[in-house]
């Protein structure tokens, strides 16, 4: 059991809490039993150790199983240094150290047929949402460009609940180069800004293969990343709601994808 929250394994764990040291080292935290079981179950070999506290490890018995099978070791840490090296205010004692590789750009867009792309998005909760959102409609992979939040973040990795081991993620990208890469790879971009024409659910560019762009939070889409895409699609607002947040219309976007791709022909 690692009692010392001040050893230099935790050291080097607590570290990863920055996005400089995550991107450094190319490894992150995932904190949480729903995160840990995803990632044994769906990306095993990236995982390098489990962490749990005593009460984690009793809570969550299914992680020896899948432990096991995966071939990861389980390390035994105190309350203290598990609290040393997450970031959350109740801790459920179940956390996986592991290492990332952002998928290459071009490969994200080879094949397929709705793909999310979040252009300076910065909220973490937002951006776990969307990416979320983007896994349950279906979405071949989803795209962090321009100075947006990273997908490792803490919060990020907890608001995917394990959707970030689903579907291939790339990071560290242009707009520009991103729109460039799909438009290569045959996919229609379609900006979500609440300045383009409104969306019909029988909308012909829905039903071809197609790449959402989700814009900052506060401000979308600049005129210059309108310029980039073919079309630019805004959501209808029926009742007397301001607006729908980022998080919000990026699920309707990507679900009246969904649909339309699994209509009849």
């Amino acid at each position: 059991m690692i009692e010392n929250p001040k050893s230099g394994s935790v050291k080097k764990l607590t570290a990863l809490l920055r996005k400089k040291d995550r991107l450094l080292n190319k490894k992150f935290v995932a904190e949480g039993p729903q995160a840990v079981i995803e990632a044994l179950k769906h990306s095993p070999d990236s995982i390098i150790s489990l962490y749990t506290t005593v009460t984690g490890r009793s809570n969550f018995p299914e992680l020896d199983k899948l432990a096991d099978a995966a071939d990861v070791p389980i390390q035994m840490v105190s309350d203290g240094v598990f609290q040393a090296f997450t970031d959350t205010v109740k801790p459920q004692g179940v956390a996986a150290l592991l290492r990332f590789a952002p998928a290459d750009l071009a490969s994200v867009f080879q094949g397929a047929k709705l793909v999310a792309v979040l252009s300076e998005v910065r909220d973490p909760g937002n951006a776990g949402a969307v990416l979320r959102a983007a896994d349950a409609a279906g979405a071949d992979a989803v795209v962090f460009a321009g100075d947006s939040i990273d997908p490792w973040h803490p919060k990020v990795v907890r608001s995917t609940t394990g959707s970030l081991f689903h579907l291939p993620v790339c990071y560290g990208v242009s707009l520009a180069d991103t729109v460039t890469a799909a438009k290569a790879a045959g996919l229609v971009t379609v900006a979500a800004d609440i300045r383009g024409e409104t969306l019909s659910p029988q909308a012909a560019v829905l039903r071809d293969p197609h790449a959402w762009v989700f814009g900052n939070e506060a401000r979308g889409l600049t005129a210059a990343d309108r310029e980039l895409c073919d079309s630019v699609l805004r959501l209808p607002i029926y009742g007397s709601a301001e607006s729908l947040n980022l998080a919000t219309a990026a699920a309707v976007c990507l679900y009246s994808s969904a649909f339309a791709q699994r209509q009849p022909s």
